[in-house]
Parts: C-alpha cells; sequence; structure tokens
C-alpha cells in the first residue's frame, strides 16, 4: 500500500442535530471547549432547515453526555480513523483496496493542513470490522 496509510484505528463519531440558523455551531463549540474538549475533525452538512455536524473529539463518552444533557439530539456511529501521508494520492490508495475487498466507503471527511506530514481521514464504511482488518494487515 506503498507509504499512504500510517495508521488506522476504530473509532466513534458523535453527529449533532442543528437548527440551520446562526450561532447552533458556535454553541455546541464553545460547550465543549469549556469542557477542554478538542476536536480532532469536523463535517458539517446542511438539511431543509436543520443540519448537522459530524465530530470526532479527544474524549467521546464525555462529549455525547454533555451535548445530550445540553439538549441536543446527538447520534453515535462507528469510524475508522486513518493517518494517511499527506501526499498526492493517498486516499486513492485506500479507497481502491477497500474496493477491491467489496467494501462501501459511505461517506469520508479529512483533517490537516498542508504544512502537516500526515492528515486524519474519517471514514464510514458498510463494514467497519472487515475494513479495519483489511487496512490493518494491508499496511
Amino acid at each position: 500500500m506503498s507509504n499512504a496509510l500510517c495508521s488506522v484505528v476504530k473509532g466513534k463519531q458523535i453527529s449533532v442535530f442543528l437548527d440551520d440558523k446562526p450561532g447552533t455551531l458556535a454553541n455546541v463549540a464553545a460547550v465543549l471547549g469549556s469542557h477542554h474538549i478538542n476536536i480532532y475533525a469536523l463535517s458539517l452538512a446542511e438539511g431543509i432547515g436543520h443540519g448537522y455536524v459530524r465530530l470526532v473529539v479527544n474524549k467521546h463518552d464525555e462529549a455525547r453526555q454533555i451535548l445530550h444533557d445540553a439538549g441536543e439530539l446527538v447520534m453515535e456511529r462507528d469510524v475508522l480513523l486513518l493517518e494517511l501521508s499527506n501526499q498526492p494520492g493517498s486516499l486513492g490508495v485506500i479507497a481502491q483496496v477497500l474496493s477491491e475487498k467489496g467494501i462501501n466507503l459511505d461517506y469520508a471527511y479529512c483533517a490537516g493542513g498542508p504544512s502537516v506530514d500526515k492528515g486524519l481521514i474519517v471514514i464510514k464504511v458498510d463494514d467497519t470490522d472487515k475494513a479495519l482488518e483489511v487496512l490493518s494487515t494491508t499496511h
């Protein structure tokens, strides 16, 4: 798999449903920040009148409970957290390996920037355990 995949672990993602109006993401981020919860990755999507934010954080269980107690609608999912080398084609290599094993990639989002050697890619697949096994044995 060349040097594309640096590490892979199973993780938890929190999804929070938000009203589609100014300040709702700010409130979620402020609540998490006030409890010293760090956001590693984030994806924000809009819907009709509502949106949702997907988060991977350093204190998953605490964040889920805090947001639930704050009255937010919170869901969680298993995801894979991939550390990929920050070079062209890294995601393509991973997506091809999963495809060859019949694993569907439902969605993905990333965190990182041009000045880092590795980036975090969060992926949701149709078979998390199989994908973890495939990627763990091929890197």
